[in-house]
């Protein structure tokens, strides 16, 4: 784990807001002590979770997004610590592992133009470089046993999270992703909208559902595609769930959890399917954040549940004044993870 900027206690009593009478997440997270090797220290420790960030926006760019999602793991990591440790929910289940080390690939792609053919080669090559590092980290905590919390990035690290997870189990898995988008585009090099394209083209994704895709912004190609392969992938719309009211919400949970279930599964998150929150696609029309919480306790609520992902949230780009509040939003889909997995034994 050498391209890992590891998050020491020092850096957690930074961002900690010590308070009398309180116990903050930030008092009882676990970090990896100086000179302590990261996968015994990951074997042995007794907390389940890891909390890694990913700040890039690299695969954004490659996609023609804005870019800004590299701020999402700062954000989130300050509110994280803030959190009330009780008997809701403990701190001392984290373990913050730290941020992947992306600085050179980020100043690579700063200037880099996407209208430029040979610009969009090189950001998906800079891709390519993320990918690796991010299934690196990934199966190494797998294969410790433990539970990855991936925070921040574009969506392009979708591939690396199920790559990782896949190659540390030794099998392919599923994902669920709640999304506006599928991810699921052409093979036309690395960037953010093709990453469980390129997972299951590659074999490390066997069957992936898409909930709550948004149509207005879902090509005919992908849908076409979508067809053809709908015994592994498939979708259901936000349009016939919250518009037209075809489907019902609590239903289609269960839905997309049979089709998904029966396998080792991670669960992906966009931050863009969520209405007025800042992101390189913001949308007007979504979920509400009280749908996205219940999403993610019923798919955490199970064994098979290998991973989280929460990703695309950008708080650069949000209203100044009220910066902090995508990582306060990350700080409830964290804990709503957790809190699903009180009862399963690992």
């Amino acid at each position: 784990m050498d391209k890992i900027i590891p998050f020491s206690i020092t850096d957690l009593a930074k961002v900690t807001n010590h308070r009398s009478g309180e116990v903050k997440f930030g008092e009882k997270m676990l970090t990896i002590p100086k000179g302590e090797d990261y996968y015994d220290y990951l074997k042995n420790c007794d907390a389940q979770y890891v909390l890694i960030g990913i700040p890039e926006d690299v695969g954004i760019r490659a996609n023609f997004g804005r870019p800004g999602a590299d701020s999402a793991w700062e954000s989130a990591i300050k509110s994280i610590a803030n959190i009330q440790h009780n008997r809701f929910c403990k701190g001392s289940q984290i373990l913050v592992l730290g941020k992947l080390d992306i600085a050179e690939e980020m100043n690579e792609a700063k200037d880099l133009d996407f209208h430029t053919t040979a610009d969009r080669k090189k950001l998906s090559s800079l891709v390519e470089r993320i990918d690796k590092e991010v299934v690196h980290v990934i199966s190494g905590i797998i294969k410790c046993g433990k539970t990855p919390i991936i925070i921040g990035g574009g969506h392009n690290n979708a591939y690396g999270n199920i790559k990782g997870t896949a190659l540390g189990l030794g099998k392919p898995i599923n994902a669920i992703n709640f999304d506006a988008h599928s991810d699921f585009r052409i093979l036309e090099g690395r960037h953010s909208g093709n990453g469980f394209s390129y997972a299951y083209e590659e074999g490390f994704l066997k069957k992936y559902f898409i909930f709550g895709l948004h149509e207005n912004y879902t090509s005919k190609n992908v849908l076409d595609n979508l067809k053809k392969i709908e015994d592994r992938v498939t979708y259901n719309t936000y349009d016939e769930i919250k518009v037209r009211q075809q489907k019902n919400f609590q239903q289609e949970l269960i839905v997309a959890s049979e089709f998904i279930k029966n396998d080792t599964y991670g669960i992906e998150i966009d931050l863009d399917s969520i209405p007025n929150i800042a992101s390189s696609a913001m949308t007007m029309s979504g979920f509400s954040v009280e749908e996205l919480r219940q999403f993610i306790y019923f798919f955490g609520n199970s064994k098979n549940a290998a991973y989280l992902h929460i990703c695309e949230g950008a708080p650069d780009l949000g209203e100044e004044k009220n910066n902090h509040l995508i990582g306060k939003l990350i700080g409830y889909l964290v804990t709503d993870f957790i809190k699903s997995r009180r009862e399963l034994v690992f």
